[in-house]
């Protein structure tokens, strides 16, 4: 079985690593962290830099963890691909952070958020950042 966290370069993101860690060491399972952007904008903020992804990894290596980190940007929404991985690893668990919203932010709950909660197949733990 696979702890899946999705990750984005975020305060909500950090914290979902941190649990998906936690937890995979508590449950000695693998850890798949995916980054994942359908693409087409010029600057995607949910992307991972180049800097962002080496801590990610470096974090993932000395966990000790059979871990690895997967960045997706083929046009494919961010939530297609979280649910690919989700059948193909046989995730046991998926891990998001989830931010603060503002009374109208909430209208609009983070639908990446929202369809994720709707949609997959497994159980979803969502972790708010500090």
């Amino acid at each position: 079985m696979t702890i899946l966290v999705a990750y984005v370069p975020r305060p909500e993101g950090h914290a979902a690593l941190d649990k998906g860690i936690e937890i995979a060491k508590r449950r000695n399972e693998k850890l798949v962290v995916v980054n994942a952007s359908p693409g087409g904008r010029q600057e995607d903020a949910s992307m991972a830099d180049v800097q962002d992804v080496e801590r990610v990894e470096r974090q993932l290596a000395d966990s000790g963890l059979n871990a690895e980190f997967k960045q997706f940007v083929r046009g494919k929404s961010a939530v297609e691909e979280i649910e690919a991985l989700i059948e193909s690893q046989q995730a046991s668990v998926l891990i998001i952070g989830l931010r603060k919203r503002s009374p109208v932010g909430k209208l609009f709950l983070g639908s990446v958020a929202q369809e994720i909660l709707l949609s997959v197949s497994c159980p979803v733990l969502a972790v708010k950042a500090n």
